[in-house]
């Protein structure tokens, strides 16, 4: 408790005894136990409310699932990348997605379905013509 060990506990022990002295000391640890008794009675109360309002047993809450360090961005990333993804890209996808896609829909003999996209519209400048430039943008 607190990082004290046996010695040290009976240590102050002694030392609170010096302090208090023999005629309070009664009276003192009647203080104590009422504390105890006092913060056991509130850290039950606060159980039951916790339960009340969410629904769910303490106890019965699987804690090391929602624990932060179980989290490595590297494995999630790594599991992402190689995730087999064989969900269909919408037609509103971004050209790199779609080409990519539709090289597999091609690969699998659905040509028709690659063919049904939409075509990206690229406008081109003449030359010496400069890009236009938003002085309000950030």
């Amino acid at each position: 408790m607190f990082g004290i060990n046996g010695p040290e506990f009976f240590l102050l022990l002694l030392i609170g005894i010096l302090v208090i002295g023999p005629q309070r000391l009664p009276e003192y640890t009647q203080k104590l136990a009422n504390l105890v008794k006092e913060v056991r009675r509130m850290a039950s109360g606060a159980r039951e409310q916790i339960k009340e309002e969410v629904g769910i047993d303490i106890d019965d809450v699987d804690w090391k699932k929602y624990d932060p360090r179980q989290y490595d961005p590297r494995r999630i990333i790594k599991e992402a990348l190689l995730d087999d993804d064989s969900k269909p890209v919408s037609s509103g996808a971004p050209a790199a997605v779609a080409a990519v896609s539709g090289a597999a829909a091609v690969a699998a003999g659905g040509a028709a379905a690659a063919s049904a996209r939409p075509e990206r519209a690229v406008q081109v400048l003449p030359p010496g013509e400069a890009a236009p430039f938003d002085t309000e943008a950030t």
